[in-house]
């Protein structure tokens, strides 16, 4: 009765038939996995010992293989090197940059062929499943070029007596725990992640591939995830982190989403830095055609194109002026390649939609002014580091544009001598026309200069500068400027404007106009401009242009001689007036109190 479940015979048949084999299928699994087993486990600890030349050691607890599901399931891995052969490497200078130990509470291995490769000694398996790894890698920079070992064998030729290809569609690595710990420095660095992601794919080791080039680590692709990560520097001054990163080889591209660089509150920053404060911000990162491998071995940063679109950088001067023992020509571009300690060569850094505000605080007026350059672009060429490209071309071309104040148009060009000692450059430009009173935010409070009228036509600039003095020459055209002298008000903390210096100014040094007449030459202002060794590059640059600009509005060193001797005066004067106003009331206050002691005598 328990067969008839079906109308027709042949259905009846066909089920006890089905039912059957099914049952043999069974009663053949449980020993066929018993049987495959402890091979497996053979197998993989002699693949893991040839491919890293005995290097490395791998252990579980237990393996099974299940026939009808096509997978097999190792539990409680362990890869981890041997340090007595890890040791005796380092003695023969062979010694590989990177060690790995990796922890797996299970690992699945999908659509598998377990009789291709007893029979075919040929390992094809679908994919490999791996959840919540724990990884530890340790790097150490032991020599910069591959070394080989003595049999100089590929990974292929050291497997190929035991199998003739290993393939595996799909490695997957999720939520990965990775310790990376780099002691190439002067101090050991400590990056923690999480939110990790690895995968690669069409992994194939054969006599085809064993020197296939378009292959990394012998993957068709190998792709990395990092999800919300954030980290502090070395000093503990900034935070950088980053909403999500993507590696691929394949494209060899880096992507790199919500990147931010965050310093400390302004006070505790400063009171543990003498150097500038920076927050940078951007939307996105892009690296084109980078050599992962290279870095991952040897920290060789090898790319075409490096994208940084939309964001901003602020800088925050430092306030307190003390002296500097170290030269901060450190601060020049040029120079920080120059002491960059590694091997990179970067075709292109492209610039799009960047705003970049420098702010600064003067003790004087008490208060803070700002310059800005918005939604400013361009392009580096050749930024190297790299002995025989530096050879073919030492200067790197920069081309910047942007809107100063977010007004006019500004156009810079820089080239930079990469391997000159005095890390010489030179730069040359123009700003557009603007109302200049849109400068006044910076103005005010870093000069004590307000712009009451005037409007910008054109300025252009050319210099050559190195880390001495910047010569070069300036014009700048404009109409109808008049200038208010500001002083400070202590007591409501306000800039208020000086009547008396304001009009000797106007009246007796600055040049209203360039040209000062219609159908004139327009004024050239030459500049040489000594560089102290406390002054970093931006600041330089600014000095050199503002010894131009000066010039051209009529203060030269005559004039503000001058305007300082009369402020001076004016000051003096001032004293004098409260002195007097002093004894006049020290004198009105006897006099009263004569007559207060005539006035008790008479009574």
């Amino acid at each position: 009765m328990a067969f008839k479940i079906f109308r027709r015979k042949w259905q009846n048949v066909t089920a006890i038939c089905l039912a059957v084999f099914i049952a043999l299928i069974l009663l053949v699994a449980l020993p066929v996995n018993s049987y495959w087993s402890p091979i497996l486990a053979k197998e993989v600890k002699k693949i893991v010992l040839k491919s890293s030349d005995s290097l490395y050691k791998v252990s579980f607890s237990s393996a099974e293989l299940h026939v009808l599901r096509g997978t097999i399931d190792i539990f409680d891995i362990t890869l981890k090197p041997d340090t007595a052969v890890y040791n005796l490497r380092l003695k023969q200078n062979i010694a590989p940059n990177n060690l790995v130990e990796l922890h797996v509470k299970r690992l699945t291995l999908s659509h598998i062929h377990p009789f291709k490769w007893y029979f075919q000694h040929e390992l094809d398996i679908g994919e490999i499943a791996v959840d919540q790894p724990v990884l530890n890698i340790s790097y150490r920079l032991n020599h910069k070029k591959d070394t080989l070992l003595a049999n100089n064998q590929t990974a292929w030729q050291k497997i190929s007596k035991s199998l003739h290809s290993i393939h595996i569609g799909d490695i997957l690595l999720g939520d990965v725990k990775l310790k990376y710990e780099d002691y190439s420095g002067n101090k050991l660095a400590i990056a923690e992640l999480k939110e990790l992601n690895l995968s690669a794919h069409d992994l194939l080791i054969d006599s085809t591939t064993q020197k296939d080039k378009s292959r990394q680590l012998y993957c068709k692709d190998i792709v990395g995830e990092l999800n919300n990560y954030s980290a502090k520097t070395q000093d503990g001054l900034y935070t950088y982190k980053f909403d999500h990163l993507r590696l691929s080889t394949l494209q060899s591209r880096l992507n790199i989403e919500g990147f931010s660089l965050s310093p400390l509150p302004t006070n505790d920053f400063f009171a543990k830095s003498r150097d500038d404060k920076f927050a940078f911000r951007l939307d996105s990162l892009q690296l084109n055609n980078f050599d992962f491998l290279n870095y991952h071995k040897y920290r060789i940063i090898t790319a075409s194109k490096l994208t940084l679109n939309n964001g901003n950088l602020e800088v925050f001067g430092n306030p307190t002026k003390t002296a500097r023992l170290t030269d901060r020509v450190v601060t020049f571009p040029n120079a920080g390649l120059f002491n960059f300690n590694s091997d990179l060569k970067l075709d292109t850094v492209k610039l799009k939609r960047i705003d970049v505000i420098y702010t600064e605080f003067n003790k004087k007026s008490n208060k803070t002014g700002s310059i800005s350059f918005n939604r400013t672009s361009g392009t580096f060429f050749n930024i190297t580091t790299r002995a025989e490209a530096l050879q073919k071309n030492n200067l790197c071309n920069v081309e910047l544009t942007s809107l100063f104040m977010n007004e006019a148009h500004f156009k810079v060009g820089f080239v930079f001598n990469l391997t000159d000692a005095d890390r010489s450059y030179s730069f040359k430009g123009s700003l557009g026309p603007m109302n200049l009173k849109g400068i006044n935010t910076a103005t005010m409070p870093l000069t004590l200069l307000k712009i009451q009228t005037g409007t910008l036509k054109q300025m252009d600039f050319d210099f050559k500068a190195d880390r001495k003095t910047a010569k070069g020459k300036l014009v700048m055209l404009y109409n109808d400027v008049k200038v208010a002298i500001l002083g400070r008000d202590s007591l409501f903390n306000t800039l208020q404007t000086k009547p008396i210096p304001t009009l000797y100014v106007n009246n007796f040094i600055l040049r209203h106009n360039n040209p000062d007449a219609p159908g004139l030459s327009p004024r050239i202002a030459f500049v040489t401009q000594n560089r102290s060794t406390e002054t970093p590059f931006f600041k330089y640059t600014w000095q050199a242009l503002l010894a131009g600009i000066k010039p051209s509005i009529g203060l030269n060193e005559k004039t503000q001689e001058a305007a300082i001797a009369l402020v001076n005066q004016l000051s003096e004067d001032k004293r004098e007036r409260q002195i007097k106003k002093v004894q006049r009331q020290q004198r009105r206050a006897e006099r009263r109190l004569r007559r207060e002691e005539k006035k008790r005598e008479g009574s």
